[in-house]
Formats: C-alpha cells, structure tokens, sequence
C-alpha cells in the first residue's frame, strides 16, 4: 500500500525540484526525504525521481503519482471541510469569483440564496481563474464562477478530471470606441478595420487574444494603455487614449462615459463563463444550491445579454 505521507513527500520534491528543497518545506531532512522516497520506490516497485546536478526529475509512475497526491490532498481537504461544517453552528460556504462576472451574476443569486438559506455563512473571495480553480481544489473554496476564452475549459474531461465544469453563459467581446471615433455609428465592426487604432488593454488575457489576432490578420498591434480594470480601460478610451476590446458582461451598468460599445462582427470572439465545482461524490449542499441560483441568474443575463450598454 502507498503510504499517504510519503506521497506528500514526493509532491513537495516536483514542487521544489530538489530534495534539499522539499526538505526545507517539509521541515524534515534531506535523509528524510531520501528515506521517504526510496521506501516509497520499494512499495511501488519503480523509480519515482532521478537525482541529477540540474536538480530531481520524476520519471513517468512519479508523475503519475504526484497528479494523484494532489487529488488525494484535495479529497482529504474536502472531507476535513465537511467534517467541519458538521461541528459548526452555522455552515459555511466560501465562492471565489472574478470581478465582472461577481458584479454581473452574484447580487441576483446571492440574493436568492440567503432567502432560502439564511443560515449559511457566506463568503465571496475575488480572484481570478488560474487562482480560483486552485481555491476549489485545495478546498479553499467551495466553487469558483470563471471563465476561459479559446479550447477547453480549464477543468474537466481532457484537461483534469478533479474538479467538474458546469457552463452558464456565453459572453462576447465588444468593441468601445470614443464617441466621435469614425466607426462609433456602425451596428458592429470587424476588427481587422482598427488595424490602425492603438489599443487600450483591460485584462492580459484580451491582450493574448487581440495579439494573436493581429499576427493573423497581419498587423502590429499598437498598445497606448494597459491596465486590469476593464471600467478603467473605459475611462481611457473615453479620454481618447485608444479603442479597447471589453466583455459584454463587465460593460453592463458601467456609469455614462464618452465611449461607445459596439458589437464584433462574427464570428465574434467570447469569455465562456462557467462554474468549477468538485466532483458530484464531494459535492456541498450548499454549494450546489449556490450553483443552481447562479445558473438562473446567468439564464436570465443571456436575455439581455444582446441589448446595448
């Protein structure tokens, strides 16, 4: 049998690259660590790690390995979680969101969700994907609403298999122009026509997209701002710094501004937003509850989703 703490050991090593490292980490000794490994070989009848003067590599069974500690950690955590919520006064309940699709979706299913269970003690961390999916996976968060733009979802079949990806919505990509920019009258715009504009970037993975867009298409693509706030980005161009490529969801509500929204021609490129939940066998009650409202919430959001900022 593979001996739980020994497989601790082995993802503190691939986490560190070393055993002096992973020793360090562990608060153990580099024996130790050394001890742990080679009983951890002996039990599997197979090298996990190969000492070189670059550092340690895991070979294939230690790579295999290492995914299925961090599945064991995360089930563990989960079942420590629950074991909590059962001592509790008040269960609790924690969703990591990013900013606009929380500002966007959470009000209406928050709302809904202390109705029906005002005894939940809830907690909203904003964070973005590549950091919320961890959340839900080390059992720092119950469940994650996020997003992913091209390919497959960041969880689930194909990807991982640990955690479940459940779609809400799909949220297109506007362009917002100054309102006496030469396209600001048009019904929607190919992107290939602001060529010429430079670009005011509200998030790095827009960024990413319009860049591999540009090389496509042929062209440099000219940055005059680049910020992590898509109302900022807003602001900017408003002030004429430079056209910018904003989500339909983060547009909705924004205060009056000297900016226009206009859609992207198709085929239109979109933020897939979704929820990152555990496994159904680890499921929270109240996590699911919270999905469920979140989901009627994303519903009713697509209606409106085609009408204008």
């Amino acid at each position: 049998m593979i001996d739980v703490q020994r497989l601790r050991v082995l993802r503190a090593v691939a986490e560190h690259g070393s055993f002096n490292k992973a020793a360090g980490a562990l608060l153990l000794t580099p024996s130790a660590v050394s001890q742990n490994i080679a009983a951890l070989e002996r039990a599997l009848g197979h090298p996990v790690a190969v000492r070189s003067t670059r550092g340690v590599t895991l070979t294939e069974p230690g790579r295999l390995l290492v995914e299925a500690a961090e599945t064991i950690t995360a089930e563990l955590d989960q079942v420590r979680r629950a074991i909590d919520r059962l001592t509790q006064e008040r269960p609790r309940l924690t969703v990591a969101t990013f900013t606009s699709g929380g500002r966007h979706l959470l009000p209406a299913a928050l709302s809904r969700f202390v109705e029906a269970h005002p005894e939940v003690e809830l907690t909203v961390l904003e964070s973005e994907p590549e950091d919320a999916v961890p959340m839900v996976r080390g059992g720092a968060a119950d469940l994650a609403v996020a997003y992913h733009f091209d390919g497959p979802p960041p969880v689930g079949p194909g990807v991982r298999r640990d955690l479940d990806w459940q779609p809400l919505m799909e949220d297109p990509l506007w362009v917002v122009l100054p309102r006496g920019h030469r396209l600001a009258g048009r019904s929607s715009v190919d992107l290939g026509e602001l060529s010429a504009d430079r670009w005011v970037l509200g998030c790095l993975k827009t960024e990413a997209f319009l860049r591999r867009y540009a090389e496509l298409a042929g062209f440099d693509l000219r940055v005059g701002a680049s910020t992590t706030d898509y109302f900022f980005a807003r602001t900017l161009v408003a002030a004429g710094v430079g056209v910018s490529l904003v989500p339909r969801v983060a547009l909705a509500g924004a205060p009056e501004a000297e900016s226009v929204a206009v859609p992207v021609e198709p085929p239109r490129p979109a933020r897939h937003i979704g929820l990152v939940l555990p496994p159904r066998r680890r499921a929270n009650p109240w996590a699911e509850a919270l999905a469920d409202a979140l989901t009627a919430a994303a519903t009713t959001a697509t209606t409106q989703i085609g009408a204008r900022p």
